[in-house]
């Protein structure tokens, strides 16, 4: 312990701190060196521990002045050093100081040593160097460290190692917080949450870091309304929010579409004055754009004092899939007058806006800019909303020409914008290439099988149908039930197509039904192409009223008064749906928002902010 024991800091050492530019490191450098203060070992080296630890911008500064010092180092200046570097670009760099520990007649690796060396190897990834550490914390007597425990789960949890987590936990003796709250964290990031949630629940004391991981485990296993009740449970017994836990659960907000959890947090945020950083402001301009609200994302983003390209980008992206390319456009002129240099994420927004408009020159133009201008080099996804912004426009041919054009082996994303381009315009020859390119890639790709089945449908070519769908059930593909979430006074409802098991199940049938005659006597006539062709004309309709967006619609239509309808898809939405959406919007007068796999769509008055081009 004594390695790290507090003396008295030097008063000029003192004026560091981690706001201390570079030059003003060097005067105070100055001023020490001319009053022969850094010939005192100890301060020598807790002036090398204060510039490396504060700011790791200065971590150069900070080991050139370890170099220049002729006197051997202390233990705490070398621990201070592995402790920087394990927090830098360049964590390998903490086995060099450790090395010198080691190669020292006078010094001895303590608890401090290992705790920085085992977060090195956290962030190394590289499992052998990892065990090597372990095997030596044993070997000098440390592995019943608390820190020194703590340190390795969190080390076994980056290299994935669940195994060896028990493994440490189970040498425990009295688990304090700390270790406690590693081995959460261990084995909420390894993928087992029923054994991370059992610790949790056992566990006497939890603080936000205990949450978070909780949440951050559900959250990677895309167990995303268990993300949702921890927070709600967090509410419940009145933890108080840090920005890591309301970033963590504004994303979790934004991939379930979950608008009153994101505007509880946002409430907080002013309510307790929470200082809106660029990550936490960027994050609610995210959430509130996937959510459908795109007025008040656009409220907080230009409230924010701070932005950065990542805020614009996520700006620039959200008016693009609610249906404002013409606004995103302006919004990255905006942001080149400011003077923020686009990026790879920034293109990715400005190609959307571009393509869900129809701008096709004006997106070949941005394109080129990227390498030209900005020199970035395109990625895949670059290229998939090209393609897609040419099918999307009806330019088929020159959607084959660009895809056979690329640097690279076109990719699934590429093939399928076309395949889906072709499903728009009803080109069955071209359909035909782009699956068998999809499927030479993805060998069971659901999504491409069934747009080429509907191409063959709209043809009314029952016999390629039905071989198609031979082949599906011979390769083992199924199809991926559809599957639409509401959110509800905060609660969050899953339909999943076919699925009674909602509790209002039987008042959402008898809705269905309501609307059925009122869409018949509005002259509705269900479009059934894209049903099994070998089953009744009547069983086809009832088929597509049971599709999961139409019932988390009606759903929709029976719990909320007076505002939005928001339904969040894991699939691009039917044909059907969309024109039987657009037409409950003006018999019903009301708004319906729906975010599918591509887009948003809102409907209001028998429209679509689409114009049907999607």
């Amino acid at each position: 312990m004594k390695s790290l024991k507090r003396i008295a800091k030097h008063p000029t050492i003192s004026l560091l701190n981690p706001c201390t530019t570079l030059k003003e490191v060097k005067q105070i450098h100055a001023q020490l060196v001319v009053k022969g203060s850094l010939k005192h070992p100890h301060l020598h080296g807790q002036f090398v521990a204060t510039i490396a630890i504060n700011n790791p911008t200065n971590l150069n500064y900070a080991n050139n002045v370890f170099n220049h010092h002729h006197h051997h180092p202390t233990l705490f200046t070398l621990n201070s050093m592995i402790r920087a570097y394990s927090k830098s670009l360049t964590p390998f760099k903490s086995f060099h100081f450790y090395t010198q520990i080691l190669n020292s007649n006078t010094l001895s690796p303590d608890n401090y040593t290992f705790t920085f060396l085992v977060r090195t190897c956290a962030l190394l990834h590289v499992h052998m160097t990892g065990l090597c550490v372990h095997g030596a914390v044993i070997k000098r007597g440390f592995e019943h460290d608390p820190h020194v425990q703590s340190g390795l789960v969190f080390m076994y949890a980056e290299l994935r190692c669940l195994s060896s987590c028990h493994g440490v936990f189970e040498g425990v003796v009295e688990a304090d917080l700390v270790t406690q709250t590693a081995m959460l964290h261990a084995c909420a990031k390894c993928g087992d949450v029923e054994f991370a949630r059992k610790m949790f629940d056992e566990m006497p004391h939890r603080d936000h870091v205990a949450w978070n991981a909780m949440i951050t485990g559900y959250t990677q296993c895309g167990r995303w309304r268990e993300a949702l009740d921890m927070f709600h449970l967090m509410q419940g017994e009145g933890v108080k929010l840090n920005e890591v836990s309301m970033v963590l659960v504004l994303s979790v907000c934004t991939h379930v579409g979950s608008l009153d959890n994101g505007r509880w947090v946002h409430a907080y945020v002013e309510r307790y004055k929470v200082r809106m950083s660029v990550a936490l402001g960027t994050t609610l301009v995210d959430m509130y754009a996937k959510c459908g609200d795109i007025n008040r994302s656009m409220d907080v983003f230009w409230g924010m004092k701070e932005r950065n390209v990542y805020t614009w980008s996520s700006a620039i992206g959200g008016l693009a899939m609610n249906g404002f390319g013409e606004e995103s456009l302006d919004l990255f002129n905006n942001m080149k007058q400011e003077g923020v240099q686009p990026n790879e994420v920034t293109f990715i927004s400005v190609l959307k806006g571009c393509s869900v408009v129809g701008l096709v020159e004006e997106g070949q133009k941005h394109f080129d800019s990227m390498r030209t201008v900005y020199g970035i080099d395109p990625k895949l996804e670059h290229y998939g909303l090209m393609v897609d912004m040419y099918g999307r426009a009806g330019h088929l041919e020159e959607a084959l020409n660009f895809i056979n054009s690329m640097p690279m082996k076109p990719h699934v994303g590429a093939w399928s914008a076309l395949l889906h381009a072709c499903r728009v315009h009803k080109n069955k020859e071209l359909g035909e290439l782009a699956l068998k390119k999809i499927v030479e890639l993805e060998d069971k790709n659901d999504g491409a099988y069934v747009l080429l089945s509907n191409i063959y449908a709209d043809y009314k070519n029952w016999e390629s149908v039905s071989s198609l769908r031979q082949t599906m059930k011979a390769k083992g593909v199924k199809k991926l039930p559809g599957c639409s979430v509401i959110e509800v006074d905060g609660e969050v409802h899953e339909f999943i197509v076919g699925d009674k098991s909602h509790p209002r199940y039987g008042e959402i049938e008898l809705k269905l039904e309501e609307i059925s005659r009122c869409l018949r006597l509005a002259g509705y006539v269900a479009n059934t192409n894209t049903v099994l062709f070998d089953i009744e004309e009547e069983e086809k309709e009832d088929a597509l009223s049971k599709h999961s967006e139409k019932v988390a619609i009606v759903f929709g239509l029976i719990s909320l008064k007076g505002i939005p309808i928001r339904v969040v898809m894991n699939l691009r939405i039917c044909w059907d749906c969309h024109n039987v959406a657009k037409m409950i919007s003006k018999i019903y007068n009301r708004k319906i928002i729906v975010r599918d796999r591509n887009r948003f769509h809102h409907f209001q008055d028998g429209e679509c902010s689409c114009k049907d081009y999607w």
